[in-house]
């Protein structure tokens, strides 16, 4: 049985999931998997079925009956995690952005390190991001610099999405509370975690974009993200 709980949601998937699955089970830190499906059209989750005949007490599926937010898929991972009683609950991409060489390392920061929350972060040191056109790059690193000002939050990737919680943070914050789905669901999911005084600690490590399927990012996300930050500021 491990402690450890990694989440990945996914939609249209299918070039990633097996190799992003297998991946993370060839660490040398036994994870356990939780695939929460936004009922792919591509057959994404069937690839996981057929795996989970492999990983019967490691791998696990949830499918939802449609794209409602990366932000919703996580809170519906987040306390099936609670539920079935995991201590540290990672956050993880499946499209290779996120290095699964990288976990132990989010591990070792709150098991053995003192954080509460670890994450992996993309500018705690300079700029560590690989393949993706300066626009995006300036863009990600603006709305970090952005969301720091307006919320004074002290993180420097606060829109990162590789994150590894202790259990007691989840538990604290109030989930179903959460008011953003797309990225502003992980500043939101930051701030929270900071206003409660938990330990937040950086761990850096290098963003590479995905080589296989399509991006999710839209002008919506990134509207929420701009403007969802002034409602945590006033609210916070």
């Amino acid at each position: 049985m491990s402690n450890t709980l990694v989440i990945i949601p996914t939609y249209n998937e299918k070039e990633n999931i097996e190799a992003i699955i297998r991946a993370v089970f060839s660490q040398k830190k036994a994870f356990h998997i939780l695939i929460v499906d936004d009922n792919s059209p591509d057959g994404t989750s069937e690839i996981v079925t057929r795996l989970i005949s492999e990983f019967p007490d490691n791998l696990f599926l949830e499918k939802r009956l449609k794209k409602n937010g990366i932000g919703t898929a996580y809170i519906h991972g987040f306390k099936w995690a609670i539920a079935n009683n995991y201590e540290y609950i990672i956050e993880m991409d499946a499209d290779f952005s996120h290095d699964p060489k990288d976990l132990i390392r989010l591990y070792n920061a709150c098991a053995n390190n003192g954080a509460d929350l670890s994450i992996g972060s993309r500018y705690s040191k300079g700029v560590n991001v690989v393949n993706w056109p300066m626009k995006r790059v300036l863009l990600s690193y603006f709305a970090s610099k952005y969301v720091r000002f307006i919320t004074r939050i002290p993180i420097h990737d606060t829109t990162a999405g590789f994150v590894c919680y202790k259990k007691k943070v989840l538990e604290t914050i109030k989930l179903d509370e959460i008011k953003f789905v797309g990225y502003a669901f992980q500043i939101e999911m930051k701030f929270k975690a900071w206003k409660h005084k938990f330990n937040i600690k950086e761990v850096s490590v290098i963003f590479t974009d995905r080589t296989l399927g399509e991006s999710k990012m839209n002008g919506s996300i990134v509207y929420e993200a701009l403007f969802g930050v002034l409602k945590l500021r006033l609210k916070g």
